[in-house]
């Protein structure tokens, strides 16, 4: 039973309509900004910049492309430029000048069709030269460096693969110096890889038997420590990266939120054991994770084994009736969030008393 007069509340502080699907939303680096990316009825890409001002949210600014806009991410771009990478219905990867509104980089036909996820890493004060990943509908995953006009790394199907899975998610993780880093693949068969770049190998994969809709580490720039993956069929799963067993892998927890799709989830910059979940019902769920007494144990065969901790959700809030399809924190103030879901709409939260937590 969630205590909800102690748990931290989850306010609305702006509701913003929009008159075109919107499909990410982030927090321009070092702003009061934020940038939504979607797709207009007429099935063009739009960009959107928003400034805060007295409780509303006004436009800075506007730019239209071909292709409807798909996913986005800061996580490549310095605080100096802080250029916005996107990708479209079209397969298309192009970074945006913001001010400008003109691409300063673009890969046409990055993948053969949709480019349904993206992460960035090494900008923004991350460890690490900037790269970029991407998902595609066509079943590959691809690395690229901004400074180079083909993919560096790319994740293909297995060749005979009567079905190709589509993949839904991409994440970096791992990069807490210039030579280590991971990246972590979901894809709509269930399958999870956990893919080690530093010596091009599959660390570890499983299967969650529901289409994986987000994977996220609580920290990119750290050794790696948990995981959380949502999938279709309302289920959220979290890992402990810090054991792996030979034979058993990491250890994990499951469990079941939203009565529908669980379209992500996001960590609190601030603390690393908060996060939210995306729901498709239209609401969040705030969760903080709990370590157990000892993160490993041995095995019979004296091999250590991780110890998987528990999740408690400090509060619950419907915030719409159609799914959440986007969800940023602010990265510098603690609990200011903004959202997009496909009631076409762009709302700004505030989370309080996090920091007791």
């Amino acid at each position: 039973m969630v205590d909800t007069l102690n748990a931290p509340q989850i306010i609305e502080h702006i509701n913003n309509p929009l008159n075109y699907t919107p499909f990410d939303v982030k927090w321009i680096p070092c702003s009061a900004k934020l940038v939504v990316t979607g797709q207009t009825p007429r099935a063009k890409g739009i960009i959107q910049i928003y400034q805060m001002n007295k409780g509303k949210l006004e436009v800075v600014s506007e730019f239209h492309k071909d292709y409807g806009f798909k996913c986005s991410t800061f996580g490549a771009a310095s605080f100096a430029s802080r250029d916005l990478a996107v990708g479209d219905f079209e397969g298309n990867l192009m970074i945006y000048n913001l001010e400008k509104g003109t691409p300063s980089f673009e890969i046409k036909k990055a993948h053969k069709s949709i480019i349904n996820a993206m992460d960035g890493i090494g900008g923004t004060g991350n460890i690490g030269p900037a790269e970029l990943i991407t998902a595609g509908r066509d079943g590959s995953a691809k690395m690229w460096d901004p400074r180079m006009n083909k993919a560096v790394m790319e994740f293909e199907p297995a060749p005979g693969e009567k079905v190709l899975p589509e993949c839904w998610a991409v994440s970096f993780g791992n990069s807490y110096n210039n030579e280590e880093r991971c990246v972590g693949l979901g894809y709509d068969n269930g399958d999870v890889k956990l893919y080690d770049l530093r010596t091009t190998t599959l660390k570890w994969e499983t299967n969650l038997k529901n289409g994986i809709c987000s994977i996220e580490f609580d920290r990119k720039d750290i050794p790696m420590n948990k995981m959380v993956v949502t999938t279709l069929e309302s289920k959220l799963h979290v890992f402990d990266l810090r054991t792996q067993h030979p034979d058993l892998g990491f250890a994990g927890l499951s469990d079941a939120a939203h009565n529908s799709t669980i379209w992500g989830s996001k960590f609190l910059p601030q603390n690393r054991d908060i996060f939210i979940s995306m729901g498709g019902n239209g609401a969040v769920n705030l969760y903080k994770y709990n370590y157990p007494n000892q993160r490993s144990v041995m095995d019979e065969n004296n091999i250590p084994k991780g110890v998987i901790g528990s999740l408690t959700v400090l509060n619950t809030k419907d915030i719409t009736t159609q799914p959440i399809i986007g969800f940023d924190w602010h990265p510098d103030k603690m609990g200011l969030a903004c959202l997009v879901a496909l009631d076409q709409s762009v709302k700004v939260e505030l989370v309080t008393r996090l920091n007791l937590y």
